[in-house]
């Protein structure tokens, strides 16, 4: 069974939460809710949840001020925001989940069903990943979080040099680590990464543009900073010469 604590400073989006977790999430057994920073921190004194949906826009301390004020973090964390595109890629970069308001019952069971695979997991490099992520003011300089089956790896951006769809999981190369392969498939990449430093010239394919060297003679391929070659699909052919200029 799920113990939770909802922190928000609405009332109206704290009690529609906890009403679609009463009556939608059957593996939840108790809720704690919280409108405040503070409140929440005073309920973690008497109070282990396992797993916290935390809104990131709250007046005076914000759902990150909460993050940075819990230096162990053995609880799963959802963040609940508004539109923040900011906020969004720093969580996306770190690998954890978050939620869109108004919040969607059907989002709210796939996260939870997330918050149970991994359940029991150490999670805190994650966290610190986030938190790190926060200090930068710009996506360039955010460190990407890499799940696998083995744990996750971090890598900042300038190291990727290219991704390759592998079934429901990806294949990355970097310069800092033998091929390996990620527990995510290609899209979640695209999604995640920058689109003015990534482009995808192939349906199997994500390239860093730092790491373009050139084109083959007959400019159906890219060839890469570690002699790879990558393949541009007809259908994106002109879209990508444009891109590199020629």
């Amino acid at each position: 069974m799920i113990k939770a604590l909802l922190i928000d400073d609405e009332a109206s989006a704290r009690n529609l939460l906890s009403h679609y977790l009463k009556t939608e999430i059957p593996e939840v057994s108790e809720i704690r809710l919280a409108e405040s920073v503070e409140n929440a921190l005073d309920t973690l004194n008497s109070y282990q949840p396992d797993i916290i949906f935390l809104d990131i826009e709250m007046p005076e301390r914000n759902g990150f001020d909460f993050l940075v004020a819990c230096e162990l973090i053995n609880f799963d964390i959802i963040f609940v925001t508004a539109y923040n595109q900011y906020a969004i890629k720093a969580i996306r970069f770190s690998a954890l989940d978050y939620l869109l308001k108004p919040v969607d019952t059907e989002e709210l069971k796939a996260a939870i069903a997330r918050h149970l695979e991994k359940r029991g997991t150490n999670q805190q490099a994650l966290y610190d990943n986030l938190k790190q992520n926060l200090k930068n003011k710009e996506e360039k300089e955010f460190q990407l979080a890499v799940p696998t089956t083995e744990g996750v790896f971090f890598f900042r951006l300038e190291n990727l040099i290219r991704l390759e769809a592998n079934g429901s999981y990806t294949l990355i190369y970097s310069t800092t680590r033998k091929p390996f392969l990620a527990s995510k498939n290609l899209k979640y990449f695209e999604e995640t990464l920058d689109s003015q430093s990534f482009i995808r010239p192939h349906k199997s394919h994500l390239v860093n543009l730092k790491h373009i060297t050139g084109l083959s003679a007959d400019k159906d391929y890219l060839v890469l900073q570690d002699n790879s070659q990558v393949e541009i699909s007809r259908r994106k052919k002109e879209e990508i010469l444009s891109i590199l200029g020629v």
